[in-house]
């Protein structure tokens, strides 16, 4: 049985890494996709090889007018919205010393603020189509701190206390509308490139799955199966929670 059979789903940050693999999981699960990212090719990419049920959409994720054009396109193509991924995010290394004030925002205005008005917006659509799952891409780095890391450890924190937030105003308002972050470590997708640039992929890879218990790097996948999960009704009572994928970091 198809686990989100019938629900429509929009993914931010689509076009790559976790958001195209979580796309096409929750595809491949029965749900309908509406894949955005600035990069529109790579969106349309996604979505050709999901197929029939999935459209793609040019969407500045930090831009408050195009969240109400994202949100207004995924109810024409589908009639509705159950499940939003805010995946899209990029990452910069640097102490609090070393990050300009202009990365700093930046990096904020990708990472949280779009977040921020990912959830805004889209309660109500959800809300409107009967209740559904906001699923928040966070990071082990909002839960445990980097020396060199001052920018994305605070922008992805605030995913975290953001997300429960969110899910405790949706308790009160009881519009059955659940809010979830995810919380990866070291995932094989672009945003480790500048992390890998030493030596070769496979050198930097194997470097970094010395750092974690499991001695693995997560894949995409490995996230997707979450976001299925969280999306699903098996997650039903499920609200305001983290889910930590860390190949046992954070049990150090």
């Amino acid at each position: 049985m198809e686990r989100v059979s019938g629900k429509i789903a929009l993914v931010t940050g689509g076009a790559s890494g976790i958001g195209r693999a979580s796309a096409i999981m929750l595809a491949r699960e029965g749900a309908r996709i509406a894949v955005s990212d600035i990069n529109l090719d790579g969106a349309r990419n996604v979505a050709e090889a999901i197929g029939e049920n999935a459209v793609a959409i040019a969407h500045d994720v930090t831009d408050e007018a195009a969240w109400t054009m994202a949100l207004d396109t995924v109810a024409a193509a589908f009639g509705g919205l159950h499940v939003l991924v805010n995946c899209a995010g990029t990452a910069i290394n640097g102490t609090v010393e070393e990050t300009s004030l202009e990365e700093w925002r930046s990096l904020h205005a990708l990472d949280l603020d779009s977040v921020f008005l990912g959830c805004k917006h889209g309660i109500k659509h959800i809300a409107r189509s009967g209740g559904g799952s906001i699923i928040n891409i966070s990071s082990i780095s909002g839960i445990i701190a980097g020396h060199n890391l001052a920018a994305y450890n605070s922008a992805k924190a605030g995913v975290r206390h953001l997300t429960k937030s969110v899910a405790l105003h949706c308790a009160r308002q009881a519009n059955e509308v659940r809010c979830n972050s995810i919380h990866p470590a070291f995932v094989d997708t672009p945003i480790l490139d500048e992390i890998l640039k030493r030596g070769t992929r496979e050198e930097g890879l194997e470097r970094l799955a010395q750092q974690i218990p499991l001695g693995i790097v997560g894949a995409p996948e490995d996230v997707a199966h979450a976001v299925v999960y969280l999306a699903s009704d098996e997650s039903r009572f499920m609200t305001g929670s983290e889910l930590v994928l860390d190949g046992g970091i954070s049990a150090m």
